[in-house]
């Protein structure tokens, strides 16, 4: 197993100096599901929620919580990101929405932090936006989907059920 890099030899939480590597073309997909009432789902589907647009008010606050990781995250790096989007698929056999973000950048550390954030804002939002409706809402399997780039290489997680 790899060692722990936020901790120093006496146990103290530091934010690791990135400044000697060197820049490198990164990208992290990450992924989510908000389980909801077959009601709930329609409603945002065919745009009848009345706070609005709900999956493009998810995806602006999605794209601008991946901006905003390193100020949430208490170790994260603040990044200059090049690259972000969220996308939503609509599962109705499921009764859920899946949530996909992606972000890059050329830079010396990674981004899966920021697109696991993405997921995670975004379907925050849309139980805001809908929770009028079903209270019942579940925000499930946030993970990191894929990743490449830097000293570790490439990641891909195995598929999951939902």
């Amino acid at each position: 197993m790899n060692e722990f890099t936020h901790v120093d030899g006496q146990g103290r939480v530091r934010m690791v100096d990135v400044g000697e590597k060197l820049p490198t073309k990164r990208v992290a997909v990450a992924k989510g599901t908000v389980l909801m009432s077959m009601e709930t789902l329609a409603a945002i589907v065919d745009e009848k929620v009345k706070k609005g647009n709900v999956l493009e008010t998810a995806r602006i606050a999605g794209i601008m919580a991946a901006k905003q990781t390193w100020s949430l995250i208490p170790m994260c790096h603040p990044l200059n990101i090049t690259h972000a989007r969220v996308d939503f698929f609509d599962d109705k056999e499921n009764s859920c929405i899946h949530i996909e973000a992606e972000v890059s950048l050329t830079e010396k550390t990674g981004v899966e932090m920021e697109a696991m954030t993405a997921v995670s804002v975004a379907a925050l939002t849309i139980y805001d936006m809908c929770k009028a409706y079903d209270k019942g809402m579940e925000i499930s399997n946030i993970h990191l989907a894929f990743k490449s780039g830097g000293k570790s290489g490439t990641y891909t997680a195995p598929e999951t059920s939902l």
